[in-house]
Formats: structure tokens, sequence, C-alpha cells
């Protein structure tokens, strides 16, 4: 077994690294898409390029419900190096795809290694951090990468692509691997959760077989938790990629005078980054499910406050606010997973509901292209918008009811473990403010640490 220190010091700023990576990825087609239709590459156009977009989009699905259950079997540090290795492997071979085709097979493979990397690194920075109490921090500023990742895309985009070609995009976009993948190797442990679980496998008193780290997702009370998770991350992802994708245009049909659309959607990543670092903090204070509620609840005001007519500078305040509300309710959805389900199943819950969620991301750049297309994106659109934010803040609410149990966190599991060492009661030490809220993991019957809580 590994040890949790000194190494535990490199979780946060490795997995916030492959994060980036995992931001930088998603991000890179997008600002290529427009000069290979331009250059008429392989002779794409827009319906090939959307299905190539759509393709990368369903491996990161596939991605999410299966290495998040990989991970909970195998471990979240091999899981994550492994993760990494695929996309950017993949990122780099695109630089040199002879076809349309094979370019596509390529974004697809490389979106099964996204779409596990951001469960795995989101478990492992959570339970790193339990024992500190500041799970729902550490998970918002792990996401903070994603959004760095997206920015960082959109000005290499103007750096290197009138110089070096859209290739240089994807070769830069893997390199940093080369790095990064040496240090993860050498320098990042093993979370001490799923070394507990795996101990308790070798004892005879768990398992970690699959299939039945897959059935504790729908046992108990933490089926609702599983289908609400599903249907508020489904909402999430609807206004996360409609509006990264459409805002700009719906804003120049409204008439406002813009420019360059990068202006508008570096404010929303800017104000997704700002929301992140302050819903975290928050959340770890007043308790991750009020939070999520609250900042659904938020965005829908600030989607709806979108139909006044406001002068420019007040379209871009609305932006922003906009984008630390929408970005960070995404998040906390992520983060509250850590607190519902159990340890054995952390990265399988979160992997699956990424991965559900992923259809979200296909279907909101569509409702956008459809409200903008009929003509009605503006205001009906932000009313639409809003309506998906209160009924992701009402999926949310269904979570966890009154009678539901709570789960440990990271802090009691070691706690229990060196107590049992020592001779001590199980379960001493204060857990942490967020351990407290109500969840449905304990009650679920869903493994021997829910049942321990």
């Amino acid at each position: 077994m590994q040890t949790r220190n000194p190494r535990r010091s490199w979780v946060q700023p490795l997995c916030w690294t492959a994060v980036l990576l995992d931001g930088f990825d998603l991000v890179v087609l997008g600002v290529v898409l427009p000069v290979l239709l331009a250059d008429g590459v392989w002779g794409l156009t827009a319906a090939t390029g959307a299905a190539v977009s759509t393709i990368g989009l369903v491996g990161m699905m596939i991605g999410g419900l299966t290495i998040g259950t990989v991970t909970d079997v195998i471990g979240r540090r091999k899981t994550l190096i492994l993760s990494v290795t695929i996309f950017s492997v993949c990122t780099l071979l695109c630089a040199f795809a002879p076809s349309a085709l094979i370019f596509g097979a390529l974004r697809f493979l490389a979106g099964l290694g996204l779409g596990g990397c951001l469960p795995t690194a989101i478990s492992m920075v959570s339970e790193a951090s339990a024992e500190r109490g500041r799970a729902s921090s550490a998970a918002t500023l792990v996401m903070t990468g994603y959004h760095a990742g997206a920015v960082l895309t959109s000005l290499l985009g103007l750096l290197l692509i009138p110089q070096l070609g859209w290739q240089a995009m994807f070769v830069a976009g893997a390199l940093p691997a080369l790095v990064l993948v040496p240090l993860m190797i050498r320098h990042l442990p093993e979370s001490a959760a799923f070394e507990r679980a795996r101990a308790e496998v070798a004892a005879g008193s768990g398992t970690a077989a699959a299939g039945t780290v897959v059935r504790t997702l729908f046992q108990g009370r933490l089926l609702r938790a599983t289908i609400a998770f599903w249907v508020s991350t489904f909402l999430g992802l609807v206004l996360v990629y409609g509006l990264n994708t459409w805002l700009p245009q719906i804003m120049r049909q409204a008439g406002y005078p813009l420019g360059d659309a990068l202006g508008l959607l570096l404010t929303l990543n800017v104000g997704a980054v700002v929301g992140l670092l302050v819903a975290g903090r928050v959340a770890d204070r007043v308790g991750v499910r009020k939070s999520v509620i609250g900042w659904f609840l938020g965005a829908a005001v600030f989607l709806a406050l979108f139909s006044l007519r406001l002068p420019t500078l007040g379209l871009y305040v609305m932006v922003f606010l906009a984008g630390c509300f929408v970005f960070s309710a995404q998040v906390l959805i992520y983060a509250y997973t850590q607190h519902v389900y159990p340890p054995h199943a952390r990265a399988t819950g979160l992997g699956w509901t990424t991965g559900m969620g992923r259809i979200g991301g296909i279907t909101g750049p569509l409702l956008g292209g459809w409200l903008v297309a009929a003509g009605i994106a503006y205001p009906w659109g932000f009313y639409l918008f809003a309506v998906i934010g209160l009924l992701a803040a009402v999926a949310v609410a269904a979570v966890a009811g009154r009678e539901a149990g709570r789960v440990p966190t990271e802090r009691s599991e070691p706690a229990r473990s060196e107590a049992g060492r020592q001779g001590a009661r199980p379960g001493a030490g204060r857990e942490p403010e967020a351990a407290r809220e109500a969840t449905p993991g304990a009650q679920a019957g869903a493994g021997p640490e829910a049942v321990q809580a």
C-alpha cells in the first residue's frame, strides 16, 4: 500500500494539470474547425465537421461510463495516467490524420480518455482534501483547470495557426503529456479511500467486481440519487454547451454591436473560474447540497435577465455573472456525488453522471442552433434556459430526503483504520462540515463504508 505522505501534496497540481489538458483537448476542435472548413481540408463540410464533433462527445460519454468504473476496480492513479496517455497520443496523431474518417476515429478515441480523466481527477482531489473539510472546494478548484485550458486554446489558436497551421494546435496539446505522465508515474499517490476498499477486498469483506460496483448506483436510495444526478447534469450541460456555442451569435441576433466572439467567450469563462473558486468555499461552509441548488437558482435568474436590453458594458457584466453561476452549478454536482456515493463507487458514480450528462452536451448546441434558426433565441431562448436551470435545481433537491443518512469522508476512513490498529473506537474524530450534509448513501446498503457511518 502506498503512503499518503509526502506525495499527497502532488495530487492537486497534477490533477489540475491533467484537467487543463482535458479542457485544451476538448476545445481545440472548435478552434481549428473554421480553418479546416475554409481551407477545404479532406473536403470537410459543415455536416461532416458536426459529425466529427459529435463523435468526439460520444467517445467522452462512453469513456465516462466505462473508465469511471475501471477506476473503482484498478485504482484512481493507474486510470488517470491511462486516460491522459490515451487522449494525448490520439491528439498528437490528429495532426497527421490523412482523412476526415481517420481524424474522426482519433477524436473518438481521444474522447474515451477525456471522458475518463475528469471523474478520476475529481475523485482523487476530493478524497485527498476531505480530511480538511475541503472536498467541494478541491473539486471546484481542479475544474478551473478546464477553463484555463479553454482560454489557453483560444489564445494559442491566435498565435499558432497563422504561423504554423492548424496541425500545430494538436501538437501543442499533446506535448505537455511528455512531462506530465512521467511526473504522475513518479509522484502521484493512490487514493487512500481506494486502498482501504482494496484492503477490504483482500480481507474478504468487500468486492471490487465491476458489475457489483455498478449495481451499487442503483441500490436503495442511491437509485433516486443516481437518477437525479443524471437529470441535473444533463440539464446543466445543456446550459454549458449551449451558451459556449451560441451565446455570441444570439447576442448579435439581438442587435448588440459585438465584434470578435472571443471577448464574449473569454468573459464567460473568466466568470466561470471566479464562480468555481467562490462556489467551492461556500459549499464547504454551508453544505454542497444547499450550494448547488442555490447556484442553479442564481443561474436561472441571470439567464432570464439576459432578456433585458442592456448597454454593451452591462452585457459583459451579465455574461460574467452568468458564467459564475452556470458553470459552477454544474461542477458542484460533481462535488456532490463524492458526498453521496460510498468510496468504492465514487469514481463510477461520477463517471456515469458525466457520461450520461454528455447527452446534454450534445443537446445544448442543437437546441441553441434551433432557437437561432427559428429567430426566437432572443429573448425566448433565455427564458427557456432559465427554466432549464430551475428544473436542474429541482432535480438536485430530489437527491436527499429528511430521513437520509450520511457517508463518511476521507478523514473518517483513515481515522477508523488507525483507530482499529490502536484498539480505539472506530469513527473517532470530527467529520468535516461537508460530511454532515444529509445524503442517501449510508442507508442504501451500498458498501461497508456507508454502513459504518
